[in-house]
């Protein structure tokens, strides 16, 4: 039980009335899940406001009220908290509850459109090897030192993601590496944190269904960057244009990272096959497990981010060469006929011209590369002609298909992304929705020495379709089709 009082600390409050003495047992902004003694946060979302629910949440127990407007006729017996910003007013209520977990545990958070998941990951795999105690929020699962978490969201709300650094702190974890997602950013839910370091990977075309415009967008990372306080360190990625406005007006020590040119921190690929890549990076040599200029980029943040939180140069250098790719992203699957299979996350057409150009620098001229591409549902439509056209364009044959298409008809979704097939690059483009059938088709149409791409769902284990989550992982397809093969 915290007093709300406490709670209450930092919040600019408009007007108060009632007991602020009283002891709070619980926060929430879902009415659903709030109990007896709970302080309810009236938060206005992008579907629901939950001002509509503040009758049931007393209904159900609680004792407070933090909203924006009050209602016409008070409840005497509540206390009434009224402000500005419930959304930021959240999460510093839930960072107080949980007695501020942030500021007893070093936070590092990684944002940008491309990279997150693998920077975030590596730091967690890279600390551990370090002999640190440490938590991890990615999109593929949160972790508490060894504790496997299911992930939700990229980044969790604040009543949740104060809770697990909170419990991270009880086991006594000394780190804790988080994806910043710009939606998190928008949407407060990590006000009230303490970071000791941010990391900017890039800036490329996503969310924007969301965003609206690429400046909302940009303006949503950059807010991140402006939260930094002195003594917490910005490492910004300089091959972006974009790395160095986050910078601006940014109270933290600066840092800059580079694999094109001058950076304080530097690097350059020397080889590379399907099985890894050899990296100079500030001048000493290393092999490792990855490929593709873009993953070189993120294990030259990881390498900057970990001597930034004082680990040895030559200690992280060893390391770096033990750490595993993350799954769901460049995974290699071989076939016994000698055919290459990739499966990547790629969902936004910078993150699909990577992949596929980093494959191309890799296959020999006589190989023959077979995209099998889809596009999410219920997002930014924008993207669809051109993830198509970037992936016709790259491969020998693509596959256009069903990805997640969530309340869309996938057909429609597959109209969409046609459109960026010109008439040139239509005979080497086949279109099938199911993604199961997608997925065969590629096998059946390679050879031996052949490289398939299947893009889109990285890690994912399910396809929503309709609202519903169906048992599907694009890696046990691709071995399920190779058997068949």
């Amino acid at each position: 039980m915290v007093e709300l009082e406490k709670i209450l600390k930092g919040i600019d409050v408009i007007s108060l009335s009632g007991d602020i003495k009283r002891k709070i047992t619980n926060i929430g902004f879902d009415s659903r899940n709030t109990d007896k003694n709970s302080l309810f946060v009236a938060v206005k979302g992008s579907k629901t406001d939950g001002h509509e629910y503040i009758s049931n949440a007393i209904e159900s127990g609680a004792s407070a009220v933090i909203c924006e407007i009050l209602p016409d006729h008070p409840d005497n017996r509540i206390c009434w908290i009224k402000t500005n910003d419930s959304a930021r007013a959240l999460g510093l209520a839930a960072s107080n509850f949980y007695d501020n977990p942030s500021s007893s545990i070093k936070l590092v958070g990684v944002t940008g459109t491309n990279g997150k998941t693998t920077i975030a990951s590596l730091l967690y795999q890279m600390f551990k090897k370090l002999g640190y105690k440490c938590g991890l929020f990615s999109t593929v699962c949160n972790y508490i030192i060894d504790k496997e978490l299911p992930a939700t969201h990229t980044t969790p709300d604040p009543v949740q993601l104060n809770r697990l650094l909170s419990e991270m702190v009880k086991t006594g974890c000394d780190f804790a590496f988080m994806e910043v997602s710009s939606h998190s950013v928008d949407q407060q839910r990590i006000a009230g944190l303490k970071f000791a370091g941010g990391i900017f990977t890039n800036l490329t075309h996503d969310h924007l269904d969301y965003h609206k415009t690429f400046n909302n967008y940009l303006a949503a990372k950059k807010r991140y960057f402006d939260t930094l306080l002195p003594g917490a360190f910005a490492l910004v990625n300089i091959d972006d244009k974009n790395g160095r406005v986050m910078l601006q007006n940014c109270k933290a020590d600066h840092y800059t990272f580079s694999v094109r040119g001058m950076a304080d921190y530097r690097c350059g690929i020397i080889e590379q096959g399907f099985e890894g890549m050899g990296l100079r990076i500030q001048g000493e040599e290393v092999w490792t497990r990855f490929i593709g200029d873009f993953n070189a980029s993120n294990l030259l943040a990881v390498y900057a981010a970990s001597e930034l939180l004082g680990a040895g140069k030559h200690e992280i250098l060893t390391l770096l060469s033990d750490l595993n790719p993350v799954a769901g992203r460049l995974e290699v699957i071989r076939s016994s006929g000698g055919i290459t299979g990739i499966v990547d996350y790629a969902h936004t057409p910078d993150a699909l011209l990577n992949v596929i150009d980093t494959i191309n620098k890799i296959r020999e001229g006589n190989v023959n590369l077979i995209a099998v591409v889809g596009a999410g549902g219920d997002r930014d439509r924008t993207k669809r002609p051109k993830m198509a056209a970037i992936s016709a364009e790259g491969s020998t044959k693509v596959i256009l298909t069903s990805d997640n298409p969530r309340t869309e008809n996938p057909e429609k979704i597959l109209d969409d992304m046609e459109e960026g097939i010109t008439p040139e690059l239509r005979r080497k483009t086949l279109r099938i929705s199911d993604r199961r059938e997608a997925i065969k088709a590629a096998v059946m149409l390679a050879e031996p020495g052949d490289v398939i791409l299947v893009a889109g769902k990285g890690h994912e284990p399910y396809q929503e379709i309709m609202g519903v989550r169906h048992p599907f992982d694009d890696r046990e397809e691709l071995r399920k089709a190779f058997l068949l093969k």
